[in-house]
């Protein structure tokens, strides 16, 4: 991964980048690497120091990070970042406890950035060593109960020296040999201590306890094109799901949304709904179209000049209204 760097560069006087080992770990959360590839390249390109990130306009990091999801990750890189830049001159603090001091850190990114970029002996505790630990000690107790006795095992292991080294090791085992299903216990280098291998029992593990159904809510949003072609978009408020990014103009999300059209208009519901899945529940949104003249003007919103719009700026959920109202209201 290209925000690594291992023992030959260590070695070799290269040492890790902690501005780009932290946003791949704030960009990993809740993420799939290949996912993150691109992303984590577009930002160092656009951004190449923390410095530069703390710089940069709101609106231009949300749109940068749009499509990765989980934005309250984007507004904490840069409260983060500004942070790093206005307390520490710039320099990332190279301690666990000084880490966590910052604004979006918890304890597995300090304990990622402070081993991986500074090789201090700090546990690194993610899913995959979740799953190593449990079926290297057998360990039947359900996550997320069970997570301090595996932290406290992955504990045990640590070394003084490289525990960077070691820590990218185990997370790279968990995600590559000790998989969650069918792992490849004949070639993993642990085979032989793995209680579970012995007891037959790693495909079970770890355990968890079962989730509740996902709730569903709807609501309703309203796509305007303005006869110049001009969209009409608004800014999420900074709390909440999706917060500070572009979006369409729309009701509250709930179980009985209310109507909320930003300005009157001849709306013209669509046949198809745009539907998108988060942590904690799944959404069905309602798409309301219409084409307004060039006096309109909306209670709420901007126009967005046609040259200046990029649906790819747009959160996954809006993007997928995008795709389903943009025939309705092309230019003809």
């Amino acid at each position: 991964m290209p925000w690594r760097v291992g023992p030959a560069l260590r070695k070799a006087g290269v040492p890790p980048d902690p501005y780009a080992v932290w946003l791949s770990e704030v960009m990993l959360q809740q993420t799939t690497v290949a996912a993150v590839r691109d992303y984590h390249a577009r930002f160092l390109s656009i951004w190449p120091t923390v410095a530069d990130l703390a710089a940069a306009e709101d609106a231009e990091v949300m749109a940068a990070w749009a499509g990765l999801g989980y934005y309250a990750r984007a507004r904490n890189l840069l409260r983060c970042a500004r942070a790093v830049v206005a307390d520490h001159g710039g320099v990332f603090p190279d301690t666990y406890d000084a880490l966590l001091q910052l604004p979006g850190i918890g304890p597995y990114t300090a304990a990622a950035v402070a081993a991986i970029a500074f090789d201090r002996p700090e546990t690194v505790v993610d899913g995959n060593v979740e799953r190593v630990m449990a079926r290297l000690h057998d360990e039947h107790r359900p996550l997320p109960a069970a997570k301090p006795i595996l932290t406290a095992f992955a504990k045990e292991l640590t070394p003084d020296k490289r525990a960077g080294d070691y820590a990218q090791a185990v997370m790279d085992l968990g995600a590559t040999i000790c998989t969650p299903r069918s792992p490849a216990c004949g070639i993993c280098p642990w085979r032989d201590p793995c209680k579970a291998r012995v007891a037959g029992t790693a495909p079970e593990l770890p355990k968890k306890t079962p989730k509740k159904a996902t709730p569903t809510r709807f609501g309703i949003v309203y796509v305007a094109r303005r006869a110049d072609g001009a969209w009409l978009l608004e800014t999420r408020p900074e709390s909440g799901l999706l917060g500070g990014m572009l979006g369409w103009p729309g009701s509250d999300w709930s179980d009985d949304p209310k109507p909320d059209p930003p300005l009157d208009a001849d709306w013209t519901l669509l046949d198809e709904e745009a539907r998108h899945t988060f942590t904690h529940f799944h959404l069905r949104l309602k798409i309301m179209c219409a084409r307004l003249p060039l006096a309109a003007k909306p209670a709420r919103g901007r126009f967005i000049p046609a040259a200046e719009f990029s649906p790819a700026a747009l959160p996954t959920a809006m993007r997928k209204v995008f795709d389903l109202a943009h025939a309705t209201l092309r230019e003809n």
